[in-house]
């Protein structure tokens, strides 16, 4: 039986250090592995059981839900992104990529702006308070309909975008990373729902997606400032402007909020507020390899910084292309080209 967490009466806990991060968190490991003494799959099953709360009714709307977004995203590059791409006479490169990341800039936009709101614009006390995400905590608790949403949202739009990476999105030499990502984040946005630590995952969608609104965003200014046959200074000065403003809040969103927010309380204060809590080292090893992959990221970042401080790239591309090999585009299309899926032609190294 795990006993419910109170909240404490005094305010919120000063954010940690990352010293303290790490000597705290190690140290609450421990002991909650030294204290585990029937640890294992008989555990396991058992949580399962006891814990999980997921009908199968939830999980044919999370279904529905990204066939939906796959439709739509099938629709708008249709009926809308290829469109707009031909009529500003974009290059046949850029025309290729902009309705992917179109289509990802008005998704992280609203899902950004809604998490926003659900932190900023309600009494949830999540964002200033990070251990309060575990205050009254209980198996099978209600979820609030508002952060349902967000849920069902987010949950649904990670499982199209596992195929997308597949199938729609341009392939880059980090796309693997992209995949493993998005994985990671499905069954982080799943399990946590159903073990009802849907409070931290608000948390943790808004420290993340606001990197991805000002990283698209970048991207389809690069593909914009070369358009009719001219360039657009205005457009390069907004890539530039965003290419700076995605970098540092790739830095103090995902490794340094999200650490000392979101691992702190975690691996550290929720084993003050519920010490027995279900499936404390699952939860924990997902969100740390979800903080590797933000660093493996913020080294591509650091290394396409370098190049363009250094002179090595004289025009500022995509980010996440920094070091493909490159390429001269051609002003027309070749006759050839049988435009596939999001208008690419069919080349993995594209």
């Amino acid at each position: 039986m795990v006993a419910t967490a109170a909240a404490p009466a005094a305010g919120p806990e000063p954010m940690p250090s990352y010293a303290q991060l790490v000597r705290r968190g190690w140290g609450s490991a421990l002991a909650a592995a030294r204290d585990c003494g029937d640890c294992g799959w008989g555990l396991a099953r058992r949580g399962l059981a006891e814990h999980a709360h997921l009908a199968p009714p939830e999980l044919l709307l999370l279904a529905l839900g990204a066939l939906g977004w796959t439709a739509l995203r099938a629709a708008a590059t249709a009926r809308l992104f290829r469109p707009l791409a031909k009529r500003c006479r974009l290059q046949p490169r850029d025309a290729a990529k902009m309705p992917e990341s179109a289509w990802k800039f008005l998704f992280y936009l609203g899902a950004w702006s809604y998490s926003a709101y659900l932190l900023f614009g309600t009494d949830y006390p999540f964002f200033h308070d990070p251990p309060s995400v575990f205050y009254d905590w209980k198996p099978g608790m209600a979820v609030p309909q508002d952060i349902s949403a967000a849920y069902l949202l987010q949950g649904s739009f990670y499982g199209h975008s596992i195929y997308a990476t597949l199938y729609m999105d341009a392939w880059r030499k980090d796309s693997v990373v992209m995949l493993i990502h998005h994985v990671v984040t499905l069954v982080l946005i799943v399990s946590s729902y159903a073990f009802r630590y849907h409070n931290v995952g608000v948390l943790v969608l808004f420290l993340h997606d606001i990197s991805d609104v000002q990283l698209e965003f970048t991207k389809l200014n690069v593909y914009f400032k070369f358009r009719g046959g001219r360039y657009h200074r205005l457009h390069a000065l907004a890539a530039d402007l965003g290419c700076v403003s995605f970098s540092i809040s790739w830095f103090w969103f995902r490794l340094y909020w999200f650490p000392l927010k979101v691992l702190y309380a975690t691996w550290h204060c929720s084993l003050r507020s519920v010490p027995d809590i279900p499936f404390y080292f699952f939860f924990n090893s997902l969100l740390l390899a979800l903080t590797l992959m933000n660093l493996y990221w913020f080294l591509y970042i650091v290394a396409f910084a370098a190049k363009v401080l250094t002179g090595q790239m004289q025009e500022l591309s995509d980010v996440r292309e920094y070091d493909s090999v490159a390429e001269t585009p051609s002003p027309k299309p070749s006759k050839d080209e049988k435009p596939l899926r999001n208008g690419l032609v069919k080349d993995k190294n594209f």
